[in-house]
């Protein structure tokens, strides 16, 4: 049984590095879309296109599962916290301070879920896995190369947005962590992109730019970014956080720079300095040392709890 559990999160951690390829190549596919499609636009589409991956998926999957009646708020609530509130919290921020700044906020994702697990379900981390995460957000920082005199510039609505988006996404996982537990992948992830696309239908369709806007090159980033970064995409962030739970599948959101950052070079021609190579560096051996010791310890306490079933 120990086996199969390994054998399990070892493939939804392979899933999950796919994952942040995968979302690291959109800000590639995206960047000629947000010229044309406000965020909320580009949100509708890339999620109407995922919505039918997610259903080919779903019935090839699992038909049978119907979502209980009471467990519907909770699947809104995990739209409204992961897609909604965050893309909201996250694209507006960048109005009132620099995206570096931005992303190193975002770099706190795990740090924060570190707490909420320490104070609300009594679960005490490691020193290696603190000193994981400060590594990790250190390396984010490295990537970024941010200038730190931006701190003085940026206004505080601008950090209370960035904030939020940490809450916002932190929310999510844990709450879909905790309904998984009811459901399959396919369900959960099929019936929150469906949430998600009628809540956020009637404001993209009022403010959808005209059909002639549409070019060839933006049809293909909403085909991409439907099929691939929210259809299967989407189907993979669910799966890792049912089978690896909140904190590890936060730390691969510090993967995201390095990812954004290597696809930046290979097809945007921006470049990559020794600098941003060495934070890369500290990044990924930092998420691997959490993601171990994550492992560890969850094995440990699960050991813990079957110790009485296999003493009878």
């Amino acid at each position: 049984m120990g086996g199969e559990s390994l054998n399990e999160r070892n493939k939804a951690i392979a899933l999950m590095c796919m994952l942040v390829c995968f979302w690291g190549l959109d800000y590639v596919f995206a960047k000629d879309a947000l010229e044309v499609l406000q965020p909320m636009n580009l949100l509708f589409l890339k999620y109407s296109v995922g919505f039918l991956v997610l259903l080919a998926i779903k019935l090839k999957m699992d038909r049978k599962t119907i979502v209980r009646l009471k467990d519907i708020p909770w699947f809104i609530l995990c739209s409204l916290t992961g897609e909604i509130l965050y893309f909201f919290c996250e694209y507006n921020a960048m109005d009132y301070i620099p995206v570096s700044l931005i992303t190193i906020i975002l770099s706190f994702v795990p740090a924060i879920s570190i707490i909420i697990e320490r104070v609300v379900f009594k679960k005490k981390p490691t020193g290696k896995i603190i000193l994981g995460v400060l590594c990790g957000i250190a390396g984010v920082i490295i990537v970024i190369g941010a200038d730190f005199r931006e701190l003085l510039n940026g206004r505080m609505v601008g950090y209370l947005l960035a904030f939020g988006a940490v809450i916002s996404w932190n929310c999510y996982n844990f709450i879909t962590a905790k309904v998984s537990e009811s459901y399959n992948s396919a369900t959960m992830s099929f019936t929150q992109l469906t949430c998600t696309v009628l809540m956020v239908m009637p404001y993209a369709l009022h403010t959808m730019p005209p059909a002639e806007d549409f070019t060839p090159g933006v049809i293909g980033g909403i085909i991409y970014l439907g099929c691939v970064s929210a259809g299967i995409g989407f189907f993979i962030l669910v799966h890792g956080l049912k089978i690896l739970g909140p904190t590890i599948s936060a730390m691969f959101s510090n993967f995201l720079p390095v990812t954004a950052t290597l696809f930046g070079w290979m097809f945007l021609g921006e470049t990559i300095g020794v600098m941003q190579f060495v934070g890369g560096v500290i990044v990924i051996a930092s998420s691997c040392v959490v993601i171990s010791e994550k492992g560890k310890m969850e094995e440990r306490l699960n050991d813990r709890e079957t110790e009485p079933d296999d003493a009878d």
